[in-house]
């Protein structure tokens, strides 16, 4: 049985440790508020910009652009968010194995796919295992906006225009709730299936200087506003993910806690009365 000091030591580390996931905890959940406050604010923006590209791919049928455009896949991109940091539970674990499980059962060499990852948990997991990382950002900060992520989203919707890829797929956990995130992916490129969302707006527009030049400007707008409001999904479930996980890190170490001052006192106790057995055998031979 360990002694009384050494069960005494583990409490105090291990109270100590809780007040670090606690603090931790109410961190997580100050920046998640944020986060989703941050992504359902965007949403309006995307949903207009949405529906006024699918207003004009609709209504304009000679309207051509690389990106409405499907064609034999040679190459595939894949756009995966991830953290820079962990102890957030299974919020990378999740997004990597659906990614890795999707890579190892479509392609059979790295030539046939390239990686576009944001956050050094996935950048880190895919050099690991050799797998071939065309573009990357770390250190993406907690409360991102669009400046942190244009160059790379731009390069990315580049790729597709220039042919370097002919497809890209989002993998990213889409925020539900504060306990509730789900790994999802989403075809971002090509905007096939944009004209479905036409009748979505009751508004009427007028074009100038035409619906071509405005569609040629605005495909790349929407795809980049695709990625960016991913991320801003992305860093809502992570705080939320965080949080919970040191939610239950805290819980965890207050059950410790009680089975240790349990062990303490018990041990306290056998320590006494074997302190009174020997006072009581000291007088017994006193006699």
């Amino acid at each position: 049985m360990a002694s009384l000091r050494d069960i005494q030591k583990r409490i105090d580390s291990t109270s100590k440790t809780k007040q670090i996931t606690k603090a931790m905890e109410m961190v997580s959940a100050s920046k998640m508020n944020k986060a989703e406050e941050n992504a359902k604010s965007f949403v309006p923006y995307s949903e207009k910009i949405q529906e006024v590209v699918a207003s004009i791919a609709s209504s304009n049928m000679d309207a051509a652009h690389p990106m409405l455009e499907a064609r034999d896949v040679k190459k595939s991109g894949y756009f995966v968010i991830t953290s820079d940091r962990g102890l957030a539970g299974a919020y990378n674990s999740g997004v990597l194995k659906k990614i890795h499980e999707t890579i190892q059962k479509r392609h059979q060499s790295t030539d046939e796919y390239t990686i576009i990852v944001v956050g050094r948990v996935g950048y880190e997991f895919f050099q690991k295992r050799g797998m071939p990382i065309a573009k990357s950002i770390l250190g993406m900060a907690d409360q991102p906006n669009f400046n942190d992520i244009k160059e790379l989203a731009s390069e990315t919707v580049q790729m597709f225009i220039d042919e370097e890829i002919d497809e890209l797929t989002m993998y990213y956990n889409h925020y539900k709730s504060a306990i509730s995130q789900v790994v999802t992916s989403k075809q971002l490129l090509p905007l096939t299936n944009i004209e479905e969302q036409a009748n979505t707006g009751s508004s009427q527009y007028e074009y100038e200087p035409n619906q071509e030049q405005i569609l040629e400007v605005l495909l790349p707008q929407y795809a980049e506003s695709l990625i960016y409001g991913a991320l801003l999904d992305g860093k809502a479930s992570e705080h939320a993910a965080r949080m919970t996980a040191m939610r239950n890190a805290t819980d965890n170490a207050n059950e410790l806690i009680d089975d240790l001052t349990l062990s303490y006192n018990r041990a306290r106790q056998a320590a006494i009365t074997q302190e009174i057995n020997e006072i009581i055998g000291g007088v017994a031979a006193l006699e």
